[in-house]
């Protein structure tokens, strides 16, 4: 079974508590009952994710440049996930974001339950989660979180101190990062200069940060950190501790990712494949959890400005003869997302344009 005697009195305040609690609890043997989630672990062996250096994207030698954006275009359609290298921002900044977010998890659970999600257009969230599964059942995730719009207005919890400054300074460099592949993404696309700028309106572009925290788990088996699923918004970086935990689904295969240190990890999201009409895929994901060590990622998703209408671009349809996917204003698709807990159908799937 996957609760004892003492993890179901435990879970009896799951509604109201942070895993991290739960987990250091010194009772705890076996996970509570509602966190209990049918997971298939098996992984194929470890590939190998396409590397983009960024420092080539912007190079002045257009044999170097020219070499790098075919790298992005096959890293983009072929995988939807890349590792982004010499990207600029600094490593103390990275690691900077890491430790703030990690003392935001350490702070007293009264501070973390002022930003407990009562709308999902709340513009900072915290909390634990949980999702309605085929069967109709609420299973609760092995994971708290904290959640802030960055862009186009910065909203940041008061506490830790220096989390603002932290992450105020590397979402507005990451921000810079994003568009820069954004036009290299355009170009590959084969779409004319500052297209996607306008289409999109990166001038307003919205910008979430997210950190994620995945204490140990005693049955790592029967519990999951965030289920298989795809992200909104147009890229997605993310950094993280060292602690592995991420696995992507590639050619209907799982297997687990790696990404050194100082480097980003990129993926695709759902309105560049909705943009690109279907060229670059947004692929599913999930994090799974251990026994030994606590992992911590620091995510930021790019997107389009809110009250910008994302549909496939104008040449892209015209080219291919259809649109694969309706138009939906950016704010609305990520709203709706955030308060859809069931698995299953994906928002993205819900607009795409079904084959007459």
């Amino acid at each position: 079974m996957a609760a004892t005697a003492n993890s179901q009195i435990i879970s009896s305040n799951t509604e109201n508590s942070f895993v991290k609690a739960l987990a250091e609890s010194s009772t705890l043997k076996s996970i509570p009952t509602e966190f209990t989630f049918s997971n298939d672990y098996r992984c194929s062996n470890p590939n190998s994710l396409p590397t983009v250096d960024f420092s080539l994207l912007i190079s002045p030698d257009p044999d170097q440049r020219s070499k790098t954006l075919h790298e992005l275009a096959g890293a983009c359609e072929q995988w939807g996930f890349f590792i982004l290298v010499n990207h600029g921002i600094p490593e103390s900044v990275l690691k900077g974001a890491i430790s703030a977010s990690l003392e935001y998890f350490d702070l007293p659970a009264e501070e973390k339950r002022r930003y407990e999600a009562k709308s999902p257009s709340d513009p900072i969230k915290s909390g634990s989660g949980s999702v309605i599964n085929t069967n109709n059942h609420r299973i609760h995730l092995w994971r708290d979180y904290v959640k802030s719009y960055v862009h186009p207005q910065f909203h940041c919890p008061d506490q830790p101190t220096h989390l603002r400054d932290i992450i105020y300074e590397f979402s507005e460099k990451s921000r810079k990062v994003a568009r820069t592949l954004l036009q290299g993404i355009g170009e590959s696309l084969g779409l004319e200069k500052g297209y996607i700028d306008e289409a999109l309106k990166l001038d307003t572009c919205f910008q979430l940060y997210a950190a994620n925290y995945y204490p140990p788990c005693p049955q790592p088996d029967q519990a999951i950190g965030i289920p298989p699923h795809t992200d909104y918004g147009l890229l997605t970086f993310l950094i993280h501790n060292g602690v592995a935990g991420l696995q992507i689904q590639h050619n209907g295969e799982w297997f687990d990712t790696n990404s050194p240190p100082n480097s980003i990890l990129v993926n695709t999201a759902d309105h560049l494949e909705i943009f690109s009409n279907g060229r670059y895929k947004s692929v599913k994901h999930r994090a799974v959890v251990n026994t030994e060590a606590t992992r911590i990622s620091v995510v930021l998703s790019n997107g389009a400005a809110p009250d910008a209408v994302v549909g496939p671009a104008r040449e892209l349809v015209e080219r291919d003869g259809r649109a694969f996917h309706h138009s939906m204003k950016f704010i609305d698709y990520v709203e709706t997302m955030s308060s859809n807990l069931r698995m299953g159908k994906t928002c993205l799937d819900c607009i795409k344009i079904q084959d007459e």
